[in-house]
This record gives C-alpha cells, structure tokens and sequence, in this order.
C-alpha cells in the first residue's frame, strides 16, 4: 500500500530529504529531533487549540454554496479559511511555530513572503508574543501586494526587500535562508508552505491539517457523511493543499484535484505549473518536482497570484502527482480570475486569487448532482483588489 507520510528520512516516496549548508546542519537538526515532542506535548497542544480557537477564530466554518452549486449542477462547499484572523490558512501555521520556537528558546524570527498572507500572520504572531520579525519579500510583490506590506509594518515587522533574480517568492525564500544562516542561534526561520528542508514539509502539513480534520467533522454534521466525493485546492508549494488534503490521502474514494498555475498558459514561457512543465530537482533544501532548463537553472515562474508564483512544489505533492492519488489541473490567470469573479456575483465572497484557481477546476470536474465536492477557499481578496479592478478595465 503506498505510504503519504513521510518517512525517517524525511522523504515521501522519491521526494524530500534535507539538502542543506553544513552551517543550518544544526538548526534543522535540532527542529527535527524536537518538533514532534514539543507538538505532542499536552501544554503545546492546549495552547495551540485554545489560541486557534479565541485568537484565530476556528473552527471555520464549511458553507454550502447554493448558488455556486447550481451553476454547477453538483454539491459545492467552501471551507472558508478567509475567515480566519489575518484573512487566510497561513496564520495555522505560524502560530504552530512561533509556540515550537518559544520552546526551542529562539526569540527573533525570521520569514519569506509572496502574496503577503504568511508574512503579515508571521508579524502577527510576533507580535502577540513579543518576538522580534524580520520578513522578506520579492520586490515585485511588495509592489502588488502593497496593502499586505502595510500591515506587517503597522504590525511592527521590518520588511526587506529581495532584489534578485526574478525578486518573487523564491528570492524572497533565498534572502530568508541566507539570514537565518548569519543568525543561527537565536533565530527561527518559519518557512510559509510544505517546502524546505525536512522537517518543515512535515511540520508545516501537520499545523494545516486542522483544516481537514474540520472538514470531516463538519461534513458529518451536515451530510451525515465524513468523506466527500472530492477535495479541491490551489498548489503553489502547497500549504493550505496539505492542510485540505491531509485526512483524506489514506480514504481512496475521495477524489484529490491540485489547481496548478498555467499563468498565460503551460507552454507559454510564463507560468508555473511544475506537475506539467518539471523534472525531479533540488530547490530550498528539498528534492521535489522543479521547472528547470536542461542545465538545471531554476526557470522564472508566472502567475497573476503572488502565492502561486513557485518554480516548484512540496515534496508531499510531488508524490501525490508521482503516485496518481492527486491530480493535477492548470489553471491560466484568466480562467481563475473569472472564477473570482463569479464566486463574488453568485455568493458574495471575493476570493483571495490564489484560492480562485481552485474554483477555477469546477469548470474541469463534471462531478454528478449528488455528489460532494469540497473546495479548500484558502484565503479572501482583500489583498488582490487591485489586480481584480485592473481585470476589469481589461
């Protein structure tokens, strides 16, 4: 039977391990052989359910959308991860792991961002503790997610920006790497999706994984069934896909879509749609899927959503792609930003982008009027209004 969590070694299958400077040697050590005692811990976990549920606000709340499912002529339901404090999934995770480095001792933390969602729930968090924040993020997109970088400052965060290469979510996640090698002992790096070295892709699935427990405990509730027919959710590395996913990878009768980025299309030269366009690769301290040219250089992602805009994906969704347990869609900019679109006009939600390459797959699935079909809405557009506008004088 195939294996979907990972491994001693840190792998899924083909996919993960730690690939790292000999100088983070004893950081990711000391977070992989403390991570799982520290979470099982009985004052851990009390923390960080009572925080999830006074401070973030969970459980969120899994709506079914009638008016979406009409269009649709299937069972459509949102698990509303917009909801939460800070307006996206990424604040699960953060929060999971400014508590592990309280306990670790780290006092400064350290971050990469895209479309701003993890930094501005990385300043928060910091925030809320005390802890001193450094975010780094693409010139690019502190460009168009100028609101997100607002609130990191108001949040007391520093926010620098990562001048090279294609200054997006990668560069940013180089800059990030680099300062937590200058600082290694009393900085935490909180990576922002299932990706790096091990143990982040593991630690980070396990925080998102709150999302799919709710999922099945709600659905019971209101179907009187615990499995839908299909879980939906966008990939870029893959954090709020993991935390949608995680409770159902063992249940092979619920049906996995991933919602990939094709950008201006798969072959056009700008998109980052890695299940379709990568080869095996190492990138970030992980073996996983990764555009690249034939000599290996990372090749520039495009995507109209700044989270989504990764060369690569997490070692996780590489083995589910490898495996066939998930499968994966590509979405262009245009078809996702229609589904924005339409979940505004038909349910009153404007969805972050990201999220909206998700409801993009509706168009794919072709799901049968009876059956359930769950969408992972991983976080709200308030970010994202001014690319929407812009769309619209287009």
């Amino acid at each position: 039977m195939t294996k979907y969590t990972v491994d001693d070694r840190g792998y899924y299958g083909n996919f993960g391990g730690a690939f790292i400077p000999e100088m983070l040697y004893p950081n990711v050590e000391e977070l992989r052989q403390n991570y799982l005692s520290i979470m099982s811990e009985p004052g851990f976990q009390a923390e960080f359910q009572r925080l999830l549920r006074d401070y973030v606000g969970r459980p969120t709340p899994l709506f079914l959308a009638e008016r979406l499912s009409e269009k649709y002529q299937t069972q459509v339901y949102l698990k509303r991860e917009d909801l939460n404090h800070t307006g996206a999934h990424k604040v699960n995770n953060t929060l999971g792991q400014i508590l592990l480095a309280e306990r670790l001792g780290k006092r400064k933390i350290v971050a990469e961002t895209g479309a701003g969602q993890h930094g501005v729930a990385t300043a928060t968090m910091c925030a809320l503790k005390g802890l001193e924040c450094i975010v780094y993020m693409g010139e690019v997109d502190i460009e168009r997610q100028a609101p997100n970088v607002a609130r990191m400052k108001m949040l007391g965060a520093e926010v620098r920006a990562a001048k090279s290469g294609s200054r997006t979510l990668k560069d940013a996640t180089n800059e990030a790497m680099r300062h937590w090698i200058n600082n290694p002992v009393d900085t935490h790096y909180i990576i922002g999706s299932v990706v790096g070295p091990h143990p982040y892709p593991d630690m980070v699935a396990r925080f998102q994984s709150v999302i799919s427990g709710e999922i099945r405990r709600q659905l019971a509730e209101q179907t009187g069934s615990e499995t839908p027919d299909y879980v939906i959710a966008c990939v870029g590395g893959g954090s709020n896909a993991a935390g949608v996913f995680y409770h159902f990878l063992e249940d092979e009768q619920v049906k996995i879509i991933a919602a990939e980025a094709a950008g201006l299309g798969v072959q056009s030269g700008k998109s980052a749609a890695t299940t379709f366009l990568g080869k095996p690769g190492i990138l970030h301290g992980s073996k996983s899927l990764l555009m690249q040219t034939a000599d290996g250089q990372v090749v520039e992602p495009h995507s109209v959503s700044a989270g989504l805009d990764y060369p690569g994906i997490g070692p996780l969704h590489a083995h589910l792609w490898e495996t066939g347990r998930a499968k994966f869609m590509a979405i262009t900019d245009e078809e996702a930003m229609q589904a924005g679109f339409a979940l505004a006009r038909l349910e009153g939600i404007i969805p972050a982008i990201e999220s909206s390459h998700a409801l993009a797959a509706l168009e794919y699935l072709q799901a049968g009027p009876s059956e359930k079909v769950v969408i992972g809405l991983s976080g709200r557009g308030d970010k994202d209004l001014a690319t929407y506008m812009k769309w619209m004088e287009i």
